[in-house]
């Protein structure tokens, strides 16, 4: 099981100083990934409920939010061996073959390192002001992802869908990964899970509790299974976002919120369940984590691991 980390790219106080830090640390420490998550803008009025609140509240530290491709970019100039990975990039926020385009430059730029992370986002105001379509969105995004491995896997590239065209040509250059960087999907209503199954190298649930992962992935592998594909070869990546206490928290307590014991029991639920990698994000949840704090946790987390 790898070990990954959210890099701190959300909340005020974070620079390329910050980054350079963590993304640092984090390799000398052999975590596997890094990755950065996308908030394209923060509503002063909130049309649509944040599904990972309580009461539907968007976390202050949203409001300062570095871009995922640009802050992937910069980490990957100071770092060798890492993976850079987005958590996730918003479907319709993006034309497919633009970000094809993208997450190939960052590819060759970095080795052959970048690992893509899509969600379909769940604000209405990030849809309406980002010119994301409403509509057909599960239609959109099956598109989509075979678009980006249209791009990535044949030259030249030609695509006509409903929803996307890309007229016969040449794009390059290709990403270094053969035959292309791993794309893991977020999601976990009926439909999202049967995309995965059918379309994705792995799930990447996010804000799922973990008694309810594993019979989710198993229902995954169900489907891939009957699309003709290896249910065995598809990966689970957990993220963990994280509330470190100083004393146990006991019983009743939600995931990855107590003292580093009890996090450690989390750590190996996951690895019970087949977890393929653990992405921790520590002080995700509450935004009040000091950087200081976080540094210090990187290699503590590590070894739970």
């Amino acid at each position: 099981m790898r070990s990954g980390l959210v890099l701190p790219s959300l909340g005020a106080g974070v620079g390329p100083e910050e980054l350079v830090r963590t993304a640092r640390q984090a390799e000398e420490l052999d975590y596997a990934n890094l990755w950065v998550a996308e908030r394209l803008l923060y509503p002063v009025t909130l049309r649509s409920p944040y599904p990972a609140t309580p009461d539907g509240s968007l976390p202050a530290f949203y409001k300062h939010a570095l871009t995922p491709l640009e802050t992937l970019s910069f980490v990957a100039s100071q770092t060798s061996r890492i993976g850079l990975g987005t958590s996730v990039v918003l479907m319709p926020l993006h034309n497919p073959v633009m970000l094809a385009r993208q997450i190939a430059t960052l590819d060759v730029l970095s080795g052959g390192r970048a690992r893509v992370g899509l969600g379909q986002g769940w604000s209405i105001d990030e849809l309406e002001a980002g010119g994301g379509a409403t509509g057909r969105r599960g239609e959109r995004a099956d598109e989509y992802v075979q678009v980006l491995k249209t791009i990535w896997t044949t030259d030249p590239a030609e695509f006509a869908g409903q929803h996307y065209t890309l007229p016969k040509s040449i794009l390059q250059p290709k990403p270094i990964q053969r035959p292309r960087p791993p794309i893991y999907m977020a999601g976990y209503v009926p439909s999202a899970l049967a995309r995965v199954a059918r379309l994705a190298d792995g799930w990447m649930p996010s804000g799922v509790p973990l008694a309810a992962v594993g019979p989710m992935m198993e229902q995954v592998r169900r489907q891939a299974g009957l699309a003709g594909r290896d249910p065995e070869a598809l990966e689970l990546l957990v993220w963990a976002f994280l509330d470190v206490r100083d004393r146990p928290t006991g019983e009743g307590r939600p995931d990855w919120v107590g003292s580093l014991d009890e996090i450690r029991r989390d750590v190996e639920t996951a690895r019970g369940l087949g977890a393929t990698e653990i992405a921790f994000a520590p002080g995700y949840g509450t935004g009040e984590l000091s950087l200081e704090t976080y540094f210090g946790l990187l290699d503590r987390l590590r070894q739970l691991v």
